[in-house]
């Protein structure tokens, strides 16, 4: 939604939202207990477009997109086998050692097409994407990671400001990376040690599809613990884009 008339220089954001409209697991099957609230795996989704269409709304004198993954994790003759090897909206190849870890993949898709076909010059992605983010940030503080640590100062003012609060973690492509060595392709899906700092790898896996010379700034946030309350969704994030806006 540009809009030329401001003077306030026009730069291109782009939201990016996980949309996994249903999560089984899909042939690593969660447990009963497991699956149980994943209608609100779209949660990153949701709260990326409601944040554009406010923003659009408070006539946001820049230029904003946002671009919705939406897909279903079930089981089914098209569902994604442990051993699959998949290319990328990037190019790069992708050995899947875990269908439920789902979430990366069409994320990755998403920030590479934020990158490369709409230019972007900020991208944020959001999503409810590990368990992991619950331990290390918990139920209310969403964790942020960044390649650029104006950005990611930025949404930890946001969330202050807002009230979806969010917490940075580390973003070390060095240590990192290398969780997703694969003799087969480019990467593997899930990490290797699920030890080490899993919100960060998974985050590490979505920046690896950003073009090489991407000199733009991205940051991801995953928002598990905080988009969801007793089995109903909080709406967390719509605030958060809103007011990060105001400071870009």
């Amino acid at each position: 939604a540009p809009n030329s008339s401001s003077t306030k220089a026009a730069r291109t954001v782009t939201f990016v939202g996980k949309g996994i409209v249903f999560d089984t697991g899909g042939l690593s099957l969660k447990p009963k207990e497991g699956m149980c609230e994943m209608k609100m795996d779209m949660g990153g989704s949701a709260a990326c477009l409601y944040g554009f269409r406010a923003a659009v709304l408070l006539n946001y004198p820049g230029n904003i997109n946002v671009v919705m993954c939406i897909a279903e994790n079930g089981i089914g003759p098209t569902a994604l086998k442990p051993d699959d090897i998949i290319t990328s909206y990037s190019g790069k190849t992708i050995e899947i050692n875990n269908p439920d870890a789902e979430g990366r993949l069409v994320l990755a898709d998403g920030v590479s097409y934020a990158a490369r076909d709409l230019k972007s010059e900020i991208i944020v992605d959001m999503a409810t994407l590990t368990g992991a983010q619950m331990v290390a940030t918990g139920q209310r503080h969403g964790a942020v990671i960044s390649n650029n640590r104006e950005t990611e100062n930025k949404l930890f003012a946001a969330g202050l400001q807002s009230g979806d609060l969010t917490w940075p973690l580390p973003y070390c492509p060095e240590f990192f990376r290398a969780e997703f060595t694969s003799r087969v392709a480019d990467m593997k899906n899930s990490v290797a040690n699920r030890a080490n700092a899993q919100p960060s790898c998974a985050a590490q896996f979505i920046a690896d599809h950003l073009p090489a010379d991407y000199q733009g700034s991205w940051a991801h946030i995953d928002m598990a613990g905080a988009a969801m309350k007793d089995g109903r969704s909080t709406g967390y994030g719509v605030a958060l884009l809103v007011q990060y806006l105001g400071c870009v």
